[in-house]
């Protein structure tokens, strides 16, 4: 009897360990944060690596992965190892912890943003300063860790910008930018926020963009899982901004 709970007590142990490897795995991937080129159909973006995988790319190739060591840009042509290995930018590796920050936003009177990065520059932004922000030049679809703390964002701040939000249930809200300002509260009041709802966003100085939201149940800590959530979810504008904090020299192998 005492040998039988011996060897049960055993083969758990070894289950547990099994699954803490198997989670850890899991986890020593890389993620496609961005594809061009002629190889962009076999890694879109949102593929999941494993670990070590060797990636071959053509000419005009052009891949930005993120994996435990930070992101990285392969251009073709070449095959380059995804091992982690590689020494990455200091400073890139902070802009990308950053982006990825959960800074809420507290709703004032204004409908302006407290908490979040000061947004007073005049120049136009490729991208947002947080992934969390709703990019309303791109559309698609967003992943939510707030919804209290949702903020839209625009590109071009220089004057003031007007847009109106419209859900799929018919609620709308006009939505007012001051001059050098990119950021906006989403207005919760008037449009509320709902997993898995669509919504559209138009103005008069840009495209209309279909937003849709998914609400995160958790959010995880590390940069990596919280790509992980964002390609499985779909949320590639997100996925854009981690690609933007990613050093211009390209890898080669």
């Amino acid at each position: 009897m005492a040998d039988t709970k011996t060897r049960k007590a055993v083969v758990a142990g070894l289950m547990a360990a099994g699954c803490l490897f198997s989670g850890g795995s899991a986890l020593a991937q890389a993620i496609v944060v961005r594809s061009t080129g002629p190889s962009a159909a076999e890694y879109p973006q949102g593929r999941k690596l494993p670990a070590n995988a060797s990636v071959t790319l053509r000419a005009g190739d052009r891949l930005t992965v993120l994996d435990k060591a930070g992101t990285r840009v392969l251009s073709g042509p070449g095959s380059f190892a995804l091992n982690g290995a590689i020494n990455r930018d200091e400073t890139a590796g902070t802009a990308l912890a950053s982006l990825t920050v959960r800074t809420p936003g507290a709703r004032v009177r204004t409908g302006a943003v407290r908490g979040a990065p000061l947004a007073t520059s005049t120049a136009e932004a490729d991208a947002p300063d947080s992934v969390w922000y709703v990019d309303v030049s791109k559309g698609g679809m967003f992943c939510v860790a707030d919804p209290t703390a949702l903020v839209l964002w625009r590109p071009n701040r220089a004057s003031e910008g007007m847009g109106k939000l419209l859900s799929a249930d018919g609620s709308m809200a006009d939505v007012a930018w001051k001059a050098g300002s990119a950021l906006k509260l989403w207005p919760m009041a008037s449009v509320p926020v709902v997993d898995g709802q669509s919504y559209t966003f138009s103005n008069p100085v840009g495209p209309t963009v279909k937003i849709r939201l998914k609400l995160l149940s958790s959010v995880p800590s590390e940069d990596m899982a919280v790509a992980s959530v964002f390609a499985d979810n779909g949320c590639n504008a997100q996925l854009d901004v981690i690609a933007n904090s990613t050093a211009p020299q390209a890898a080669g192998g």
